[in-house]
């Protein structure tokens, strides 16, 4: 059997997921290389849960926006409204 190294950047990972990964790391190979395979799947979902979070976030934020502008936009639009309303009502 091959020796496989665990080649998982523990950037950006939280730091008890780094911390098994280093665990996992220093046991003997043999139980190194049957972890390796689950150990590699829970990186990959957490990666991918915090580029899924980050989207998230990164959308709430341009709704909150895009909610202020069409806010502003409804209130202008009332203004403008009443005005000619005023203006209509003055003519009669």
């Amino acid at each position: 059997m091959t020796a496989k190294r665990l080649t998982i950047t523990t950037d950006s990972l939280p730091a008890d997921l780094s911390d098994l990964i280093a665990q996992v790391g220093s046991l003997p190979e043999e139980y190194r290389n049957q972890l390796n395979p689950s150990l590699n799947r829970v990186v990959e979902y957490t990666r991918r849960r915090r580029r899924i979070l980050n989207l998230i976030q990164e959308a709430l934020s341009q709704l909150r926006l895009d909610m202020k502008y069409l806010m502003f936009d409804l209130e202008s639009t009332r203004v403008e409204r009443d005005k000619y309303k005023e203006a209509l009502d003055g003519e009669f």
